[in-house]
C-alpha cells in the first residue's frame, strides 16, 4: 500500500470506529470542514494539511501516527452471534474497533519477540450434536483438562494461541470469530462483568473456528451445535450424569448451584444440559421455563451468575514487558493501551 492509500484507509476505519457519518465527523471537528472535503479525503483526491488533520485526529480520537502506520492485519470473513439484531452502523463500528485493537496485539508481540502458539482451526468435521460434543471431549484431552471445571477460560484460550479481544458493544452483541489468516484466529467478546456469559461465548466462538461444519447445515444448525460445544467444554455430560443420576423426574436449586460455581456455567445452561441429556424430564425442563418466565423475581435470581469475572490480560501484561524492558517508552504504552500517560506512569509505579 501507498502512503496514501494507508491514510484512506485509515481515516475511513477511524470514522467508522467512531460510529460517524462523514457529517457528524465535520461537526466534531475544530476547525470544520465541509462534507465534500472529508469525502475528497476519503476517495485520495485531497490530502488534508497539518491543520486539518490534527483536527481530524482529535475528532477521531486518535493520535496522528495512526492515519500513517501500516496495515498489519485484516479481519477478513467474521461470525457475528445474533447478527440481525445489529445494526450495520453498529457493525461497522464494531469491525474497525476489533482490526484496531488486534494491531496493536500483534505489534507489542513482535515488539517482545513473544508471538502465540499455532492455534487448531477447522479440524474437526462435524454434522450433529454428537459430532459437537465428542468434539468437545476430545479437545479436553488434548488440553489435558480432566473431567472437572476450567478455572479460567480465557486463559485457557489464550494459551492456546487464540486471541482474545474485549470491547465494549451493544447489549444485543454476544461475540464473534475470526480467521481469515490463520496466523491471527481471534474470539471477540462483549465486556460484561457475567462471566458464565463470557465463558459460554467465549467457548462458542471456538467452536466456530475448530469445527468444519457439513456443507448440509444452516448457520442456525451451526448456532446450535456451536452451543452444544461450549457446554460440553463448561461440563463433560459424563460428569453431570454421575453427579446428579442418569435419569431425574425433577431437580432443585440446591443440587445445581453447586455445580454453576464448580463449572462456572450459568443455571440456564445446566438446565438446558440436564434435559439434552436426559437427566430430567422434558416437562421438568419446560416448568421451570415457564416458571422463569412468570416470575420476574425468580428469572432474576436463578440468571444471577456466581463465578468470578473473568477478562483478558495478555495483551496489558505484553505492554507493561515491554515498558519494563525499556523496548517501549510510557508515550508508546499509552498509545497502544489507549489510556492517558499519567494512568501509564501509576501502573508503571504499582508494578
Amino acid at each position: 500500500m501507498t502512503d496514501m492509500e494507508v491514510f484512506i484507509t485509515r481515516l475511513k476505519s477511524a470514522r467508522l470506529m467512531k460510529g460517524y457519518s462523514m457529517d457528524e465527523l465535520c461537526e466534531k471537528m475544530s476547525p470544520k470542514v465541509s462534507k465534500m472535503t472529508i469525502s475528497k479525503y476519503e476517495s485520495g483526491a485531497m490530502q488534508p494539511n497539518s491543520t486539518t488533520l490534527l483536527s481530524i485526529a482529535k475528532a477521531l480520537e486518535q493520535p496522528i501516527d495512526y492515519f500513517f502506520r501500516p496495515i498489519t492485519f485484516n479481519l477478513g470473513t467474521v461470525k457475528f452471534r445474533k447478527k440481525s439484531s445489529v445494526s450495520q452502523k453498529e457493525i461497522k463500528s464494531i469491525e474497525q474497533t476489533i482490526v484496531d485493537k488486534v494491531e496493536r496485539y500483534i505489534c507489542v508481540e513482535e515488539i517482545c519477540n513473544d508471538v502465540s502458539v499455532s492455534a487448531e482451526l477447522k479440524k474437526y468435521p462435524v454434522a450433529n450434536k454428537d459430532d459437537a460434543k465428542r468434539v468437545a471431549q476430545e479437545l479436553r484431552k488434548k488440553w489435558n483438562l480432566g473431567i472437572d471445571g476450567i478455572p479460567n477460560v480465557i486463559d485457557l484460550l489464550e494459551e492456546h494461541g487464540y486471541k482474545i479481544v474485549e470491547i465494549e458493544a451493544p447489549e444485543n452483541f454476544d461475540g464473534m470469530s475470526s480467521a481469515e489468516n490463520s496466523k491471527y484466529p481471534i474470539i471477540v467478546i462483549r465486556r460484561s462483568k457475567n462471566a458464565e456469559r463470557t465463558r459460554f461465548t467465549s467457548l462458542h466462538e471456538l467452536g466456530h473456528l475448530i469445527m468444519r461444519f457439513d456443507p448440509s447445515l444452516s448457520p442456525k444448525d451451526e448456532e446450535i451445535l456451536c452451543n452444544l460445544f461450549a457446554n460440553e467444554m463448561l461440563i463433560p455430560e459424563s460428569e453431570m450424569k454421575r453427579i446428579l443420576g442418569i435419569s431425574r423426574k425433577s431437580i432443585s436449586y440446591k443440587e445445581m448451584s453447586p455445580l454453576q460455581i464448580r463449572f462456572g456455567i450459568s443455571y440456564d445452561a445446566l438446565m438446558f444440559k440436564a434435559s439434552e441429556c436426559g437427566v430430567i424430564t422434558p416437562q421438568c425442563y419446560k416448568w421451570y421455563n415457564i416458571h422463569k418466565n412468570q416470575d420476574p423475581s425468580y428469572k432474576q435470581f436463578v440468571e444471577k451468575a456466581l463465578c468470578r469475572e473473568e477478562k483478558s490480560n495478555r495483551f496489558t501484561s505484553l505492554v507493561y514487558k515491554a515498558l519494563y524492558s525499556e523496548l517501549i517508552t510510557i508515550s508508546k504504552a499509552a498509545n497502544l493501551l489507549r489510556i492517558n500517560i499519567e494512568d501509564v506512569r501509576e501502573g508503571y509505579a504499582l508494578a
